[in-house]
């Protein structure tokens, strides 16, 4: 048996444990060699007499994260060839026959007659999970980083290698598809509630335990394989059966809009699943995933949110010239929302904080927030009392200027005043090293004129946080125009530190994140002028795509907040550069009616402490004119919300301000909630085509103005029927 994947041995009770460990690798994957070496062992297993039984764990801290998903590409690569060589029906035999190999080497593992245990001893995900489901017995192991999970949904696919069968049958219906719609990573106790494994013990107990079941008699059959056996929730066509469906559907609608053909097929393959036999059961499962596997929206995902997600966190962008550094020691000035969430991440990381601000109470102030957050941590069960104390070590507040010496790399985080950040940049430098970095968090201001009060422009850049800092995973590392490789460099490495994902992008006023959100906020300001409904144009909203309806982001980021950015717009770029009509309603809502947003409970929507919020009924008061929801195209209210964040990338493109689609796509997803099921901003143009988006922009420019004007680079691409990946994408990966 020749195996390089894993370890193989057999003890004195004739158990055997494999032993996943992939050579060069930081975490198992599930690979084609590896698929192929789980095969032979099984045929190993199965042919020695003397083998009574097999337990299957990791030599890695983690178990693994599941499947290579560029196997995946590689399947649909295959069926481009077989189509061209053998025509249609062999390409999709070839395609159904590869996309369920994974299902097919489980069942075989489920069916081989000797048992198999799964010794959970990490992060557990995916393919791999399935895996778990697929033998006989699971144990896993009681520690703060071991997790279970079916994670495929947040890509665009679904389990697909038996997952949708052997979890509804293993729970009630309704929690098993609310498992795999959430894609949720399950802690050891939580995995044992709900029936998927089926002890939690301490780690050093793990392979023993999973021995003992073998050696007690552990049967070799699965329950769905047993005569009697029946769904936890009965027959779907019974009166407890028929109870989950119309509401798993309600939810499923409620919660997609049905733009995620994935969560669709999850509820297919699980009703039409339950009502034949197990292997029927897999086969109708192997048809949906492999149906999946060719959508456009998988395939978007898949290359945004893995492909391209984890090409940018392992340092795509990081000049390979500059050593690595790992920060040590990072100054943040400013103790305010953002400044304390930037200090807490840090200090999450291992790295030591010093959080400056005007007084040592102020100060005090950011620490007491980063005491809050991982108290509230400890609260839920997923941080240790002794996690608090070593996190709030790491933080020292302080009012001196002097404390920043020793830091490799200093945050400003104060308000967005170009006076105010001019002079703590000069006190910073008077404490700083010579060899230090120093980074800007602002959200608008351009890098290049902040860095004019720094003695040394090519040290400094901008990193640019989104809020809540803690939970926002996307970070815009900025450019200015005499930025050094070696700043870039360091910034990335900081931002790898604190797991966070970087796009780089060019220097400009509100760089790309916030043009493109800000294009958003703004149309739905501008469908309340035109009369449209405020509840139709959030809906529409959501059903496009978007996280959050504009006027709710709007209370969020603080009403009060967007005025002042556009009125700081208006200043630095002139009066043409804000719409008028939407500084008007702005206006009205911060100055004449007092209403900020979330923060002050009065916005565009009301907060009432006590009850959930509500559209302010005063919205009709602003609304000169009041349109029948019957008159209004629910399509292309939805159509706006995209095109307009659409075209705002692609002038960033065209500007320079972006060079790779990568980072527009992941930053879109993860920075602003831009529709996933596209792969992102330019993978939306993408998709449509150029020539059609280009279309699609002319219409909507000539109904509603200049806005939605299509750049000369749209109009380029349309031209040549080139894509913005087609141009863009190979030239960025040649330069990093």
């Amino acid at each position: 048996m020749d195996i390089k994947n894993f370890r193989f041995d057999v003890d004195a009770d004739g158990i055997a444990l494999l032993s996943w460990d992939m050579p060069e690798r930081s975490m198992n994957l599930i690979t084609e060699p590896a698929m192929r070496e789980v095969d032979s062992v099984i045929d190993h297993v199965v042919a020695d007499a003397a083998i009574k039984g097999c337990v299957i764990t990791s030599a890695k801290d983690t178990f693994s994260g599941g499947a290579d998903l560029s196997m995946l590409q590689a399947i649909a690569e295959a069926y481009k060839q077989a189509l061209a060589a053998h025509g249609e029906d062999e390409a999709m035999k070839g395609f159904f026959e590869a996309s369920r190999s994974l299902s097919v080497l489980y069942r075989k593992l489920e069916t081989c007659g000797k048992p198999f245990v799964a010794a959970i001893n990490g992060l557990c995900l995916g393919g791999a999970f399935e895996m778990a489901l697929a033998c006989h017995h699971r144990v896993m192991a009681d520690g703060d980083k071991v997790r279970v999970g079916l994670p495929e949904i947040k890509i665009g696919l679904f389990p697909g290698a038996g997952g949708t069968q052997r979890v509804a049958r293993l729970m009630q219906t309704g929690d098993a598809l609310q498992m795999m719609f959430r894609g949720e990573q399950l802690r050891p106790a939580a995995a044992k509630a709900m029936g998927l494994v089926h002890e939690v013990v301490p780690a050093a107990e793990l392979i023993d335990k999973a021995k003992a079941w073998i050696k007690g008699g552990g049967k070799a059959v699965a329950p769905w394989d047993e005569p009697n056996f029946k769904p936890p929730s009965g027959k779907v066509f019974s009166p407890q059966g028929m109870m989950v469906w119309s509401a798993a559907n309600a939810i499923y609608r409620r919660e997609t809009h049905d733009n995620y053909p994935a969560a669709k097929a999850i509820l297919h393959a699980v009703y039409e699943g339950l009502q034949v036999p197990f292997d029927i059961g897999l086969r109708i499962e192997s048809r949906w995933f492999a149906k999946i596997l060719r959508s456009p929206e998988a395939k978007a995902m898949i290359r945004t949110l893995f492909v391209s997600m984890g090409e940018l966190n392992k340092g795509a962008r990081r000049p390979a010239h500059v050593p690595p550094s790992a920060p040590k020691k990072l100054g943040v000035l400013g103790a305010g929302f953002m400044g304390a969430g930037i200090a807490y991440v840090t200090a999450l990381a291992g790295i030591d904080v010093v959080l400056i601000d005007k007084d040592q109470a102020t100060a005090d102030k950011g620490k007491a927030y980063a005491e809050a957050s991982i108290s509230g941590q400890v609260l839920k069960g997923k941080a240790k009392t002794a996690d608090k104390e070593k996190l709030l070590s790491h933080i020292k507040p302080s009012a001196d200027y002097a404390d920043l010496a020793g830091c490799d790399l200093v945050i400003e985080a104060v308000f967005e005043d170009r006076a105010i950040k001019a002079e703590v940049t000069q006190k910073a430098q008077a404490a700083m090293s010579e060899s230090a970095i120093f980074a800007s968090n602002t959200s608008t201001l351009p890098i290049t004129s902040l860095a004019e009060t720094f003695a040394s422009p090519q040290d400094f850049i901008g990193i640019h946080f989104f809020s809540p800092v803690e939970k926002m995973l996307l970070v815009e590392v900025i450019l200015g125009a005499k930025t050094g490789d070696r700043a870039l460099a360091v910034a990335l490495d900081y931002v790898r530190a604190i797991k966070k994902t970087p796009i780089v992008v060019n220097d400009g006023h509100g760089f790309f994140a916030n043009r493109c959100v800000n294009n958003y906020l703004r149309e739905g300001h501008l469908m309340l002028l035109e009369g449209v409904p405020p509840a139709l144009i959030e809906n529409a909203a959501k059903m496009a795509g978007m996280p959050v309806g504009p006027l709710a982001l709007s209370d969020e980021v603080a009403i009060d907040l967007v005025y002042k950015i556009l009125k700081a717009m208006k200043n630095d770029l002139g009066a043409l550069a804000v719409d008028a009509a939407q500084e008007k309603l702005l206006e009205a809502m911060v100055v004449t009616h007092g209403r900020q947003g979330r923060k002050n409970r009065k916005g565009f929507y009301d907060y009432p402490e006590k009850a959930t919020k509500s559209l302010w009924p005063g919205l009709a008061d602003l609304q000169n004119v009041k349109r029948d929801p019957e008159t209004v195209s629910l399509d292309e209210l939805k159509q706006r919300f995209l095109a307009v964040q659409a075209v705002e990338a692609i002038r960033t493109m065209e500007e320079g301000i972006v060079t790779d689609p990568r980072e527009a796509d992941v930053g879109s997803i993860i920075g602003f909630g831009f529709a996933p099921f596209t792969g992102g901003v330019l993978s939306y143009v993408d998709g449509m085509g150029a020539a059609a988006f280009l279309a699609l922009c002319e219409t909507l420019a000539a109904k509603h103005g200049a806005r939605f004007a299509p750049p000369q680079l749209l109009k380029d691409l349309a031209v040549t029927g080139e894509s913005f990946y087609g141009r863009f994408a190979s030239k960025a990966k040649a330069a990093a």
